[in-house]
């Protein structure tokens, strides 16, 4: 647990606010995109390393907050991790091995959608490793944080807590819906009946790997939007970017035609249906 803070668990809070309008918060997220891009051109110019962990339980919106997160910066600089199931060859290694190769070099923002903390919450709960196994990883892994923060990465985690009422809401709007249907798994179904199980693996975690260094960071994900608005706003408040002069840019005059035409090659165009 970082010094100086009340061990408190997470809290399943229900919405305390009044709805945000699309309106205010598109304005509200250009507004942060902006940023996010001045934080982008800083951490290539002074070749900053970045990594970004969101963990949380399923529906609780670790992917709309991550599209929201990159949807205006370079996948050059910015990169999502979403690592499958291990292969057996993987289940052989060193836990954390599987993870290492992903950590951001220089002018990277490395971000986890899960991460290895999938040991301490999935597997934990649905039985994929034993008990000595968890106590181990919640032993080893601040030691892992503290080397990767020590060799100049900046680390952040975050927790993105949903109440039960919320995320049964989210779960079944995926039954019914044709875009979000690959975002129900059996395995999320299994877990969805869980919910106290993951309530303890949760706060074992926390506990276990909040430190310092590497502190967790919790956000009420009850309403999205703001807890997207939220979570971009946090981050950037922790890195000590600053905005990279940029030379005036002024289109340059295009070339003259040199004699070219159009041509009359019957080109495949797509039909415009809409």
């Amino acid at each position: 647990m970082a010094k100086g803070k009340k061990k408190d668990s997470p809290r399943e809070k229900t919405d305390e606010h009044t709805k945000l309008s699309n309106k205010d918060y598109l304005a509200e997220l250009r507004r942060l995109h902006i940023e996010l891009v001045k934080m982008q051109e800083w951490v290539k110019a002074e070749g900053i390393k970045i990594c970004i962990i969101f963990e949380g339980r399923d529906g609780a919106g670790k992917g709309g907050t991550i599209k929201a997160l990159t949807e205006r910066v370079s996948p050059r600089v910015f990169r999502v991790i979403a690592l499958p199931a291990p292969t057996d060859r993987e289940k052989s290694q060193m836990y954390m091995q599987r993870y290492l190769p992903h950590l951001p070099a220089a002018g990277e923002v490395v971000i986890f959608d899960r991460s290895w903390y999938n040991r301490a919450g999935v597997e934990r709960v649905m039985g994929f490793c034993t008990d000595k196994q968890v106590d181990k990883f919640l032993k080893t892994v601040p030691l892992v944080e503290r080397a990767v923060v020590g060799s100049g990465v900046i680390l952040l985690k975050y927790w993105l807590n949903v109440s039960q009422e919320e995320q049964t809401r989210r779960l079944e709007a995926r039954i019914v819906d044709g875009r979000k249907i690959w975002k129900l798994s059996p395995m999320d179904l299994k877990s969805y009946s869980r919910w106290y199980d993951y309530s303890r693996a949760r706060d074992d975690m926390i506990e276990a790997t909040d430190t310092d260094y590497a502190p967790w960071l919790v956000a009420n994900s009850n309403d999205k939007r703001r807890a997207r608005l939220n979570i971009i706003s946090d981050l950037l408040s922790r890195i000590p970017y600053k905005e990279v002069p940029r030379e005036k840019v002024t289109l340059p005059k295009r070339q003259k035609p040199g004699g070219y035409k159009e041509s009359d090659y019957p080109f495949r165009n797509i039909p415009e249906r809409f």
